[in-house]
This record gives C-alpha cells, structure tokens and sequence, in this order.
C-alpha cells in the first residue's frame, strides 16, 4: 500500500496540487465548504462547486473578519474601562489622554497575542474553555505590550487601576464576541454556507458510527463526501465506497476533499501509519479515530512509547479536597436559592392549593447514592391520583427505555404545566440538597422500579449523588433518547470535576429559562 500510496502522490498533476497558502489547505477560525453533494467518481465536483463557490466567505476572509472583530473587541473593552475609571476614581486629562495612546499602541500586541495562541486555528480552539483560556493569555500579552510601551516612552503616571480595568473589560469584551463568532460559525455550518469535505477510511462498524455523527451534528462542519476501504457496505445514509485506500490522493483530490478520518479500527497499523505520513506531507490534514467514547478529552494524554504512540488516561478524582468543595459549593447555592425563591414558592403554593385538590408538595422515594433510597421533594404539579393512573398510560409514553415521559401527559394540572415549563416545581429539592440526599448537579434522581431495569454500566451513575440539574437535564430533557439519557450521565461520573458543575450550573440558568426541554 505504502508503494502505491508514494507513487501516486508523485504523479499527481502539480499544477492542482493545492498550495500552502490555498484556503482548502488552510487551518484558520473555518475552512470553507463547496455547496456540492457528493457525486460519482468520474464527475468532477470542484467543477460542478465553482459556479456558487464566489456566493460563499472564503477561509481568508472568515480569518480576516474574525482578526477585525477581535481588534474592535479590544477597543470595546478599553474604552468601558476609561468609562468606569472616570466613574470610580477619575484621573487628570492628561493622564487620560496618555492612556488613549497606549490603548491604540496595544492594538499590535494584543494581535500578536492572538496569533501566538493561536486564536485563528480552528482545530486549536474547537472547544470553547481552550478557547477561553487562550483568550486570557492573548489579552496578559497584550497588557504586557501596554505596559512595555509605557516604560519605552517614559510615561509616569500609567494609573494601576486603569490596568487593572483593561485586564477584566477586555477579557469579557473578548469572550463575549468569541461567544457570537461561535455561534455564527454554527450557524454557517448548519446552512452549510462553511465546512470542510472529508473522506473516512473504514469501511467497519466505527466507520460507520463516524458518519452517522457527523451527519447527526452538522454545526461540527464536516461534510463526509465518501468511505475509502474494501469492504461492499454499500450506501450509509447516503454516501457510499469512493475507492481504495492506495487511491486516496486521487480521491481527495477529485472531491475536493481537504482530509481524513482515519477509523484505526478498521485498517491495519502499517496503513495507519503510511496515511499519517503520506497525507500530511502533501498538505492534508488526518484526524484517527479510536475506540474511546465519552472520556474528556482533558484527561487524555499523549505519551511515548519506543516510537509508539500511548494515550495515558487521567483518573477522576472526586474525594479529598473536591468533595469538600463540593459539599460547600451544594450548600452554600443552595440555601442561597432557598432565601432568593421563598416567594416564588409561596406563590405557588397558593396557587396549587387554589387550583387543585391535594397537598402542596409531592414526596416520592428515589434511589440515591450508592443505591440508598431517599424522600424526593417537589411542588405538586399532578392530580393527586396521579400514581395510580400510571399503568393506563404507559403505552404512551414518548420516551424509549423504563423512563416515562408524555408532553401533554392528561395527569398535569393547568398550573403544573407552566410550573414544569419554567422548572419552578423543582425547587423544593434544594432541601434535599441541604440534608445531604441530594447535589446541585448530578444525574436525574431515579425511581426504584426504573433502577431494577438498569444494566451494570448503567448502575455506576449511582457512584456520585443524584442532582437537582445535570448534563441530561441541559441537552434536552424529555426531548433526548434514553440510551442519549444513559450516555450522559455516565459522561457525567466518568469525568467528574468542579469546573463540569459549574459549566453546567450556567447552562442552567439559560435551559430554566427558555423552558427548553421541559415536558
């Protein structure tokens, strides 16, 4: 295969062979995508994209846009910052209009800033707290740069609160624009207006799960255009074997393709191997593939082996020092939104006790941690028979697996649909939080009746303590499938830390209110 590989790649026509500067082999915020489907091999695809291709932002001018709203970001947050310092503590004119041109003379230390972190490389950035930190470092530089400048040109009087300022009102001007520019990549994606058209070489099960995936999340901005291997799988929704793996330069080149997913499952080592060498040389870019699943990536790390390449797991952590904080973080919130909500709940007490027969709260035993069975608390949002009317309605639920779910299940009161739809009838849990049965994240409290339905992965939810809201709750909720359900809350006590809690925690706040979700 290395044979062929090498020769064809040798007599491949230099005069299309991409340059390093081209857009298709470039890696900034995002590559560009053709507005072509997938086609036969003998039609020729960047023939067919080039009519529309002028309608869409090429990779230099997405970068170029991206550079120009990162500058006027830092501008922004400059300028918030001489706001806030005439508001807090003015200083003298003159002392203003020096700081007016050291924040023009900063402009070229925060872009160097930028590309050092390499702001602009989208593989780099693909996930938003890396992106966040980067951020953080290319603003330090660019303070950095201020202060340097000012020392240069002998200015005495640089105010340290101004500073200090400009640290905190760039940094959120910054990650707030990087925010937008996330999602209007998104977007683009999702219109596929941007992408990049990839081949994946596999033909086995794990191939195949790659291109379900990519289809299933357009917003990730691929576009599979084909599989490359020998095995007859014929068409996987809709896309089928282009060719030979000893075909590949060929094959990218005549889709247009700007890489691989390489599925290593699914060819032997020494092709693994051959690709990796091969295609990156000739300016393509190769992604591989393993087995792993629902492992965060920051608990992976690359290591060497005599010329092998190992993939060293990082243990979760979750006793010491992080239960404590933990527990303290749980408590505190908790008791925090307790005294904040007291009247909402007194409303909506009254409200249930005006509008239906019944008690205010609804008790319910749940299984805890380390299967421990505990008093789940919420405001009443069923009619009071609710329970036993169960039964009658289990062929209708809308939810795969033990779980039970109905969006206009028949046993909600007219109150309990919007205090449901705003999530208002889970905030009698935070007292479960406060007796310790329960955290503020953690997977969904389950029934006994649905536990006894669980497998032996499924049970290891049951290491961490169940939470008032979790990832399962902020992807979705009754809008997800079960085995959606089960992989995110193993997701969840897999990877386990204080900074997964508090993302979620924010997240949140956007799900309560939008009610999206909410059955």
């Amino acid at each position: 295969m290395g044979k062929h590989l090498s020769t064809s790649v040798a007599e491949r026509d230099r005069r299309h062979r991409p340059e390093a500067g081209s857009p298709r082999r470039s890696s900034p915020a995002v590559a560009p995508q053709l507005p072509v489907a997938p086609a036969p091999a003998d039609i020729a695809v960047a023939d067919a994209a080039s009519a529309t291709v002028d309608e869409r932002p090429s990779s230099r001018q997405l970068k170029q846009r991206l550079m120009v709203a990162d500058l006027a970001a830092w501008t922004l947050g400059m300028t918030a910052a001489f706001f806030l310092q005439y508001w807090l503590r003015p200083v003298p004119r003159y002392i203003a209009h020096q700081h007016v041109v050291l924040m023009v003379g900063s402009l070229p230390g925060f872009a160097f800033g930028a590309a050092v972190n390499q702001l602009y490389r989208a593989r780099v950035i693909e996930r938003p707290s890396e992106e966040k930190a980067r951020i953080l470092r290319a603003v330090a530089v660019g303070i950095g740069f201020l202060i340097a400048l000012s020392v240069g040109v002998k200015y005495q009087q640089l105010s340290r609160s101004w500073l200090a300022l400009c640290a905190i009102t760039v940094t959120v001007a910054v990650v707030t624009e990087r925010n937008i520019a996330r999602r209007q990549f998104a977007r683009l994606r999702r219109d596929r207006r941007i992408g990049r058209r990839i081949l994946i070489v596999g033909t086995d099960p794990h191939a195949i799960g790659l291109v379900h995936t990519y289809q299933r999340n357009p917003q990730l901005g691929y576009e599979v255009v084909g599989f490359v291997g020998d095995g007859d799988i014929g068409e996987r929704d809709g896309i089928g074997v282009v060719g030979r793996v000893d075909e590949l330069p060929q094959l990218l080149h005549r889709l247009d393709a700007v890489g691989v997913v390489v599925s290593i499952s699914g060819v032997t080592q020494e092709i693994v191997n051959q690709i990796t060498r091969e295609l990156t040389d000739d300016g393509y870019h190769v992604a591989l593939s393993s087995t792993l699943r629902d492992i965060d990536v920051t608990r992976l790390r690359p290591q060497e082996l005599d010329g092998r390449t190992l993939i060293y797991v990082e243990p979760t952590v979750r006793g010491g020092w992080r239960a404590l904080a933990k527990r303290a973080f749980d408590v505190a919130t908790a008791a925090t939104l307790l005294v904040i909500s007291a009247p909402i709940l007194l409303g909506a007490a009254v409200a249930i006790k005006l509008t239906s027969n019944g008690p205010v709260l609804f008790r319910q035993v749940r299984v805890g941690r380390h299967g421990e069975l505990f008093r789940l608390l919420k405001l009443r949002t069923m009619v009071v028979d609710a329970e036993a009317r169960l039964a009658e309605l289990r062929e209708h639920s809308e939810f795969d697996g033990p779980l039970f779910k109905m969006n206009r299940d028949p046993r909600v009161t007219p109150v309990g649909r919007i205090l449901r739809k705003l999530s208002i009838d889970e905030l009698p849990q935070l007292w479960c939080v406060l007796r310790g049965e329960m955290s503020m994240v953690g997977p969904r409290p389950v029934l006994p009746s649905e536990a006894e339905e669980w497998d032996a992965t499924l049970s290891e939810r049951l290491r961490v303590l169940p939470g008032v809201t979790g990832l399962w709750q902020v992807s979705g909720r009754s809008s997800t499938t079960f085995e959606e359900y089960c992989r995110l809350d193993r997701y969840y006590v897999d990877n386990w830390s204080l900074a997964h809690d508090l993302r979620i925690c924010v997240r949140t706040v956007g799900v309560v209110l939008t009610g999206s979700g909410a059955a």
